[in-house]
């Protein structure tokens, strides 16, 4: 896959399965038409829609990556690994996932409580009817039926008035540790990738500090072009990516064509001096 012309490679989106809002068959045409040339998708700690999205790739002549995204708990926050070119069966992964998946239901019950106790019943109920997948019902699936309530004008009031770290509902999540997550990416075959750094309140320390141990674990991408950072960062991450010696990735972090800062194969060229994650895929 290695080219003179840049890929469009978008390696991180989400689905009906998780916290999207499209099935995996509508989101392999969706970055077929808009011309993405390599697709991955990563549901939140689910790989159930892997199976469809792959079958419809195919069909379409798009070449496909299974991937996940792992929720992990770091220095009291939540930071999300990527893996991709993962093997969705391996049974030390999909133990893990269930484990986090148990943890995700407990975490709506808080939160559905606390909306429940500012005077907003109903909220659980109300973000399932948004859950493709009953397991994973997620602060998105919240800010939706907040929005839908007229409690929020869109979603990121959901989060900065209730649903954000430090709101009045938030709860915080009891997920894996960097060192399970990147195990179980490993031993499914895959690369694990670090999911939007941009987005995360550490200190310069306190980034080195992932940054190594991540790579001494055996992590070895960082996301660098994603929906997620804004155009300012994708140099600053690049930098990040050389330093350390880490694989380049990119993806919209795509959820719904309403709600997202940026569309499937929208995304522009990793910075140059960077090698891809996908340099040596096939």
């Amino acid at each position: 896959m290695n080219s003179s012309t840049p890929l469009n490679a978008d390696l991180h989106c989400h689905s009906v399965c998780s916290d999207g809002v499209l099935r995996p068959d509508e989101l392999a045409a969706r970055a077929h038409a808009h011309g993405v040339q390599l697709w991955a998708l990563t549901d939140h700690d689910e790989v159930a829609g892997l199976a469809e999205a792959r079958a419809a790739a195919s069909k379409l002549g798009l070449p496909f990556i299974d991937g996940i995204e792992i929720s992990v708990t770091w220095a009291k926050q939540t930071v999300h690994i990527v893996g991709l070119h993962i093997d969705p069966h391996n049974a030390a992964l999909n133990a893990g996932l269930e484990g986090i998946r148990t943890g995700r239901l407990e975490r709506a019950r808080r939160m559905a409580d606390a909306l429940q106790a500012l005077g907003i019943p109903g909220s659980y109920e109300g973000a399932l009817a948004y859950a493709g997948n009953p397991r994973l019902v997620s602060r998105t699936h919240f800010a939706r039926f907040l929005v839908e309530q007229g409690r929020c004008t869109h979603m990121q009031a959901a989060f900065d008035r209730y649903l954000g770290e430090g709101k009045p509902a938030y709860a915080p999540g009891e997920w894996a540790s960097l060192s399970e997550a990147v195990g179980w990416i490993r031993a499914a075959g895959g690369r694990a990738v670090i999911a939007h750094p941009g987005r995360y309140h550490y200190d310069r320390l306190q980034f080195d500090a992932l940054f190594d141990e991540f790579k001494q674990l055996g992590g070895e991408a960082i996301e660098v072009v994603t929906g997620s950072h804004r155009p300012d960062q994708y140099g600053k991450y690049a930098e990040v990516a050389r330093h350390y010696g880490f694989l380049a990735s990119c993806g919209s972090d795509f959820h719904s064509p309403t709600e997202s800062r940026r569309d499937l194969g929208s995304m522009p060229p990793l910075p140059p001096g960077l090698t891809p994650v996908w340099h040596d895929w096939a």
